[in-house]
């Protein structure tokens, strides 16, 4: 159910963007050495643009991650309160 503060109150998965941008930089440094290697200036630039996209991105996590709770709350900061089909949001 939609209640329309989702912006407001949306999580991300911080720490699984982390380890994806990780898994993305290994692709994009093997991409452009391969692509250097054989000859294909083209593709090693498009490695190395994507390199730079997959850091910026990582960098990004990594500040949200060092704010503490209010980006990524820890297990003990319970989820928010579902929308029960009211109105105002309260159950009748």
């Amino acid at each position: 159910m939609r209640t329309g503060s989702e912006p407001a109150t949306a999580r991300s998965a911080l720490r699984l963007r982390f380890w994806l941008s990780a898994w993305g930089m290994v692709w994009a440094v093997f991409g452009t050495v391969v692509f250097v290697l054989v000859g294909r200036p083209g593709w090693a630039v498009a490695c190395g643009v994507l390199f730079l996209v997959v850091a910026v991105d990582m960098s990004m996590v990594l500040r949200h991650l060092r704010q503490g709770p209010h980006w990524q709350p820890g297990r003990d900061v319970p989820p928010y309160e579902p929308d029960h089909g009211g109105r105002d949001g309260k159950d009748r």
